[in-house]
């Protein structure tokens, strides 16, 4: 698969977003560099997170391959430690979608780091092509229509509902669903993995 060209677009509304929720919540947003809660533990990404995983590491081994290796050498490190409990297809890394491989995920290595966080100074070594997961955490967001709003259990102390509710975070959740139909069609958001197995599937990295 390759990464439709409407994923800049995705990414482009994200980060605006995201600079505007900030602006408005000012000091109630307290996430930061170096704050790292929210990037451990296991979480599940859909085939354009993955796609847009690979294109950047791609992009990282073409620029500062020292950095690249350093992501999938932590990467092959999880998947080492976790591998053999990992509910899903260990050679893909697809994860498994029975009833009995979702309640095994729900508890899956919740303490364990993200691949992509570097342990020395609490940087997400791929940022700018990190999943939705990732570039909605933090403020205010509604996953669905009718669902109450969330943000990280750090930010917002002292906030009223209103004051949080102004803050909102918009998702364009039909533009990500169309560009998973042009990946594939339902399979799309159906053919999840983690974090570790996608960085390694990149196709510019090297031979294994």
């Amino acid at each position: 698969m390759a990464l439709p060209a409407g994923d800049a677009e995705l990414v482009q509304i994200m980060d605006a977003a995201l600079s505007e929720a900030a602006r408005r919540a000012g000091p109630w947003l307290v996430c930061r560099e170096g704050c790292t809660p929210c990037c451990h533990g296991a979480f599940a990404i859909n085939a354009l997170d993955a796609e847009r995983l690979r294109a950047g590491m791609a992009a990282l081994h073409a620029t500062d391959g020292a950095l690249a290796a350093s992501v999938e050498e932590r990467a092959r490190a999880w998947i080492a430690e976790y591998g053999p409990e990992y509910p899903g297809d260990p050679a893909t890394g697809i994860l498994g979608d029975s009833d009995a491989d979702q309640r095994a995920f729900e508890d899956f290595c919740n303490d364990a780091p993200c691949p992509a966080l570097d342990p020395a100074t609490g940087r997400c070594d791929v940022y700018a092509w990190r999943p939705m997961t990732c570039r909605i955490f933090g403020p205010p967001v509604r996953m669905g229509e009718g669902d109450a709003l969330g943000c990280c259990e750090l930010c917002f102390h002292g906030a009223s509902e209103a004051e949080i509710a102004a803050c909102e975070m918009p998702v364009p959740q039909e533009l990500e669903d169309r560009l998973l139909a042009e990946l594939g069609g339902h399979a799309g958001r159906a053919l999840e993995t983690v974090v570790a197995y996608a960085v390694l599937n990149a196709p510019a990295g090297p031979a294994r």
